[in-house]
């Protein structure tokens, strides 16, 4: 399938007064139509510079963004702002009018690309409608929780009929129950519109629960990339290794000699592997930690376990784990 978004060897450096900083270096990765693609790294990453740069708020320094076959560097203002129209943005503030009601505020891009007032105002009762805020039309954004405001953001940017749909830390701001409904209700919009969706997050919880592809930023560097599923399998650099252990608070705090992380899913997750190994062995395992998570729609865990201090004993142990097609990753200095 041809890339909505493809992303080649983008660069973007700020100058300081301590020199140049590159907030986005050498990155490249596409986006294919329909997908719902995650961002994800820590504070100082690069991320929101990655996300300004897709539809231009921040002109790279080199490299080429294409949306569709445009590179949108090349094109003229004219033709960019044509472009831009089709690539929506939600924030973690909202950004509301204050002054306007719900209803006027969905209505507000279909008024500036010239809708006529009884037209807008269905539509944006529609996009209401959708979010679940029909009955808020009335009021005003002080009226309104968090996650409301959330929703009439989002209604907001689905009435300008984005193609695309940049999220920038849209959830941060919100609890975690109020961030899950927001996440399905993202991922309803997905699927009834085709919209594609791009999510900026630094919670792995937050990728887990809705993407099906993800990029991972580390002090503007792209570490690595792939299906959710591979990162939470196996992520391959310390960065990513890093977000999947923050993921679980309990994991950061941990302390003992030869932990391995293991991780099952399908089959596997009804296999007493731990039982069997223990009686195989006839060595008891510490388990550290246990939990399961929904990665889309697939039932997927992971254990961190303290291996028996003999090495021969734990070395049988993860070739027996391996054997039963369990994901086994040793761990170092967790904590």
């Amino acid at each position: 399938m041809e890339p909505i978004i493809k992303v080649e060897h983008l660069r973007k450096v700020f100058q300081t007064t301590a020199g140049e900083v590159a907030a986005a270096d050498d990155i490249s990765f596409s986006i294919e139509k329909g997908d719902i693609y995650g961002i994800i790294g820590l504070s100082g990453a690069g991320k929101s510079t990655l996300v300004r740069c897709l539809n231009l708020l921040e002109r790279p320094s080199s490299g080429k963004v294409f949306v569709g076959n445009q590179n949108l560097p090349d094109l003229p203002e004219k033709e960019l702002r044509r472009v831009r129209r089709k690539i929506g943005m939600i924030f973690q503030h909202f950004n509301l009018l204050m002054q306007r009601t719900v209803l006027d505020n969905v209505c507000f891009p279909m008024e500036i690309s010239g809708v006529k007032k009884k037209e807008a105002r269905k539509r944006a009762m529609e996009f209401l409608k959708t979010v679940g805020l029909e009955e808020k039309a009335k009021s005003y954004p002080a009226q309104l929780s968090g996650g409301q405001k959330q929703r009439v953001a989002i209604a907001r940017v689905l009435a300008s009929d984005p193609e695309i749909l940049l999220c920038d830390e849209a959830t941060s701001a919100l609890d975690p129950q109020t961030t899950k409904s927001i996440l399905a209700l993202l991922k309803e919009i997905n699927q009834k519109y085709g919209i594609t969706i791009v999510v900026i997050t630094h919670e792995m919880s937050v990728i887990q629960e809705i993407c099906r592809h993800v990029a991972v930023l580390d002090q503007g560097k792209l570490a690595e990339s792939g299906t959710v599923e591979e990162l939470f399998h196996s992520p391959k650099t310390e960065a990513a290794r890093k977000l999947i252990l923050n993921a679980g608070s309990q994991i950061q705090q941990m302390r003992g000699k030869r932990l391995i992380r293991i991780t099952f899913s399908g089959q596997s997750s009804f296999q007493p592997v731990i039982g069997n190994a223990v009686l195989l062995y006839k060595t008891p395992l510490n388990i550290m930690y246990a939990d399961t998570k929904d990665i889309n729609g697939k039932a997927e865990g992971e254990m961190i376990l303290q291996l028996p201090e003999d090495k021969i004993t734990a070395d049988k142990m993860i070739a027996y784990f391996r054997q039963e097609k369990l994901g086994v990753e040793e761990l170092e200095n967790v904590g």
